[in-house]
């Protein structure tokens, strides 16, 4: 017997589209058009596993037909002992200028929605938010 692991990335799609319908209906859009979020490496996020799941979370929505973009982020710390910020790899999270391990986590950890694409129709342009 196969014992299949609920999708975290459909949940975290639904809480995406909540957020996208409540802008949608702040600026009184018929639609959404494209989304865009931001996805730092360490988010806990399959991009190719939200990408499949978007459509599903998306139907009958206001972003039925919306196509979601994916940016990913870098990770970045900020050093505790010399003070600089640094871009790093995520298996080795410490000070690119002095060596460091003490640093602390600037980016790399978010899902965030940047901007969505809105349809308006009733004036037949398209608002970016």
């Amino acid at each position: 017997m196969r014992c299949w692991r609920p999708m975290h990335e459909l949940a975290l799609c639904q809480a995406l589209i909540g957020e996208v319908a409540a802008v949608a209906r702040a600026q009184h859009a018929a639609a959404v058009s494209e989304i865009y979020v931001s996805v730092g490496p360490l988010s806990g996020v399959e991009a190719p596993l939200m990408q499949n799941a978007f459509p599903i979370a998306a139907a009958g929505t206001v972003a039925n037909n919306a196509q979601l973009h994916l940016q990913p982020t870098s990770i970045r710390v900020c050093c505790e002992e010399c003070g600089e910020e640094s871009e790093v790899p995520a298996n080795r999270l410490v000070c690119e200028h002095c060596g460091h391990w003490r640093t602390r986590l600037i980016s790399g950890d978010e899902l965030m929605l940047q901007r969505v694409v809105l349809d308006t129709r009733k004036t037949a342009e398209v608002q970016h938010v």
